[in-house]
């Protein structure tokens, strides 16, 4: 195997896991928030396109929601409150997942 080989095969690898880092709506699967949230209709919580409406004009909406999906809480969408995220859900991750669903129309 030459060089070049190698230094290609890394750099694919290292491109294709910041690729999948981004994509909000394939990390939002993996970390279980489609047990709860559908795209556009109320399941357990609000449909992620409402999430997306209701914080449209709001500039300080991605810390909040990043903050209320590591921490929970509760009283804006109803009764239910949502729990804490599992601790394996990096903070990047959520960053990630809260960028995709703002920007959902």
């Amino acid at each position: 195997m030459s060089i070049r080989y190698l230094v290609a095969l890394a750099a694919g690898l290292v491109l294709s896991g910041t690729a999948f880092a981004g994509d909000g709506e394939a990390l939002a699967k993996k970390s279980n928030c489609v047990t709860c949230h559908a795209i556009d209709k109320k399941a357990v919580g609000p449909a992620f396109k409402d999430v997306a409406a209701k914080y449209k004009d709001d500039k300080g909406a991605e810390a909040t929601l990043e903050k209320k999906v590591r921490s929970g809480g509760g009283g804006n969408w109803g009764k239910m409150p949502m729990p804490a995220t599992a601790k394996t859900v990096s903070d990047d991750d959520i960053k990630s997942i809260v960028q995709w669903i703002l920007s959902l129309k």
